[in-house]
């Protein structure tokens, strides 16, 4: 039984002022940080980790213990929280900007690695438990509810996951996002949410009635989206020209890999790592479907009358 979560919390005044030292440190003492600290510290990125993370720590002490979830979803939440907020907000994001091939890394990450993590802990109940109410109101008002059930669409999920890469790695508008800090925090903002929307789609360890889609048109959905991504990483791999200028007008961090050659590695990572994560999804959806049969089967043979001989 759920019991009402108070609110608010004093952690939410330590989580603010934790924000505002870092932003201060960040801004003014950069030299300073060490170099697991923001780099260029993001008010949104910090709130977004820390708020989740509190109301998942909370959900947890107010749920029943048989509605918690098992230690190793939290684990898979924990690693990949800490995965997207280290690619995003230590010196890791400088690297990243500075070397074509550590930016389609930092991409995996944002939007295959860690999401599929934190899908596969599913931490939404836990995380809506925790919350404020009017974080819990909002998450189940009409329109969001609607906007949700929208994007899980099996065609539209896939679209966006595939076309969302495609988008961002046009040249003219990876030039422009790489060099507006606007347009730069909503591309990553797009990868990471549009990476847990699928995965979350994916890997939905419910049945066809809760979930709205059978498995096996899940396990297509983790198959499916791999070739585009070979197809888009193979193009840049194999191009002889250099298609990001942005790497070269802002200075590379090794001279020894030039233009081509860090184009290369950055379409191998487009084309690799993904295929081998929708590998993955498929082996993971597998196994849901292998355990919701087995639900099914002790569900039925708990209905089964008992034997003649009263076993």
């Amino acid at each position: 039984m759920l019991r009402s979560a108070r609110s608010p919390h004093p952690a939410t005044i330590v989580i603010v002022a934790a924000s505002a030292l870092l932003w201060w440190l960040s801004r003014f003492h950069a030299a300073a940080m060490p170099s697991w600290a923001p780099w260029d510290f993001s008010f949104s990125w910090f709130y977004a980790t820390a708020f989740v993370l509190f109301w998942y720590w909370r959900g947890r002490r107010l749920l029943a213990p048989d509605r918690r979830p098992s230690l190793w979803r939290t684990i898979a939440l924990l690693l990949g929280i800490a995965m997207i907020y280290a690619v995003l907000q230590t010196r890791l994001e400088y690297l990243a900007q500075h070397m074509f091939f550590l930016n389609r890394l930092q991409h995996v990450v944002m939007h295959h690695l860690g999401p599929l993590l934190i899908a596969l802990a599913w931490p939404w109940e836990t995380i809506l438990a925790g919350a404020p109410d009017i974080v819990r109101r909002i998450a189940r008002a009409r329109f969001v509810v609607r906007l949700l059930h929208l994007a899980r669409q099996p065609f539209i999920a896939a679209f966006l996951f595939v076309g969302l890469i495609a988008l961002w790695l046009i040249p003219s508008v990876h030039f422009r996002a790489m060099i507006d800090p606007d347009l730069y925090l909503v591309m990553n903002w797009t990868m990471v949410g549009d990476g847990l929307l699928f995965w979350s789609l994916v890997l939905d360890p419910r049945d066809k009635a809760a979930a709205g889609i059978s498995f096996g048109l899940r396990a297509l959905l983790a198959i499916g989206v791999m070739f585009p991504q070979i197809a888009i990483g193979a193009v840049i791999a194999f191009a002889h020209q250099d298609l990001y200028g942005f790497y070269t007008w802002c200075g590379r961090l090794y001279p020894s890999i030039g233009p081509l050659d860090d184009q290369n590695y950055g379409g191998l990572i487009v084309w690799i790592p993904p295929a081998m994560m929708s590998v993955v999804a498929l082996l993971l959806v597998l196994n849901a479907l292998r355990l919701n049969d087995e639900r099914q089967s002790a569900g039925k043979e708990e209905l089964m009358p008992a034997p003649w001989t009263g076993r």
